[in-house]
């Protein structure tokens, strides 16, 4: 008889223990998915940082230039190619000694222009053309096919003056345009260097014209001045 309420209590204890347990369980939450918490924290920490690392790349990718900007160095570098093609030409054919030296200044300068605009093109992503237009080649061969005082005159008129008054012209619309401070700066830099070049073949082709022998009209001579129109006749 004093063993059934001893067995009553064990199961009352046993039950009870067993109830302690159950809550405990629920109130404690799995060990396992706090473990996984902090590794999304992580992750999600390095992808700003990674996003970050490009910050200091240039502001305008190659790809991303505007075509402004692309059209600005490919007329560059043919103007300056053309500049350095007809001045060989002139120390090659060329009889008269200052249009000579004007020519070797033209392929100083003009190759100095373009390698920057080579560099610049490359840092860019730009790809320059490996040759002339079709406007420029034609011109060089009309030179191709002259001598003398002919070329001499020729030369000064058409790349001398004509070739850098449209180009001196073509950086300022250009520069109006352009995007790119890189390019825009090369523009800019490059603009009074033509505008130095125009400006000497006009003092050239009327200094080298009141140099002439004969009269105004004379078949020959430059009767041309530096603003590129013809002299009134003189009266008799």
């Amino acid at each position: 008889m004093q063993k059934t309420p001893r067995i009553h209590s064990a199961l009352t204890l046993a039950v009870a223990g067993a109830l302690f347990a159950a809550g405990a369980a629920q109130a404690q939450p799995p060990a396992q998915p706090q473990a996984k918490n902090p590794a999304p924290s992580q992750a999600q920490a390095q992808v700003p940082a990674q996003a970050a690392q490009p910050a200091g790349a240039p502001a305008k990718p190659a790809g991303k230039l505007e075509r402004s900007d692309r059209n600005a160095l490919i007329d560059m570098a043919q103007s300056n190619m053309a500049e350095i093609a007809n001045a060989r030409l002139a120390l090659a054919k060329g009889v008269n000694p200052e249009i000579k030296a004007y020519a070797q200044r033209m392929l100083d300068e003009h190759g100095k222009t373009l390698a920057e605009v080579q560099a610049l093109a490359q840092a860019k992503g730009v790809e320059l053309p490996k040759e002339l237009n079709v406007k420029y080649k034609a011109k060089g061969a009309l030179l191709q096919t002259l001598s003398g005082d002919i070329f001499d005159r020729t030369y000064m008129k058409q790349s001398g003056r004509r070739d850098h008054r449209v180009t001196h012209e073509q950086l300022k619309d250009n520069l109006e345009k352009i995007k790119d401070p890189d390019i825009k700066a090369l523009a800019t830099k490059m603009r009074p260097v033509v505008e130095q070049h125009l400006l000497a073949a006009d003092e050239l082709i009327a200094r080298t014209a009141r140099n002439a022998t004969g009269t105004a009209g004379t078949p020959g001579n430059d009767t041309s001045t530096a603003t590129g129109k013809e002299p009134t006749p003189m009266k008799k």
